[in-house]
């Protein structure tokens, strides 16, 4: 008796994540199919010109959005953007440098010395001998 093995797919917006690009942009045959496992990495490996140029220009999706401004996903929610921007959009805005972008990116600031100092924090904890107990 022999196992026959099904490839694993994936939803359109699963691999859309995955690919790093906002869904409602890419073609209506991506959109309304099913992606395997074996498509996501032909598609990552051997991006098709459609891919490229989303990654290029976009409409790029929130998390790409905030990681190209260097603030927090929750940052964009505060500054009020909700929708996928552009390339151009988001160059405009870091020109732009609005008082929330300012501050956002601050925080954000903040954020990573803050986890540095935890893991250098963990660091020496690991180090140091133990003590017995007395």
């Amino acid at each position: 008796m022999t196992s026959h093995k099904t490839p694993q797919t994936m939803k359109p917006a699963t691999a859309a994540k995955k690919l790093g690009v906002y869904l409602e942009a890419t073609p209506a045959e991506f959109q309304e199919g099913v992606v395997s496992r074996t498509e996501l990495n032909t598609l990552q490996s051997d991006p098709p010109e459609w891919l490229q140029e989303l990654r290029r220009t976009g409409p790029h999706p929130r998390p790409v959005v905030a990681a190209k401004l260097g603030i927090s996903i929750a940052g964009l929610a505060r500054g009020g953007v909700s929708d996928a921007l552009t390339t151009e959009q988001i160059d405009a805005l870091k020109e732009e440098g609005p008082e929330w972008l300012q501050r956002e990116r601050a925080t954000q600031a903040e954020v990573r010395k803050e986890a540095v100092r935890i893991k250098e924090k963990a660091a020496e904890r690991t180090n140091q001998p133990r003590r017995p107990r007395s």
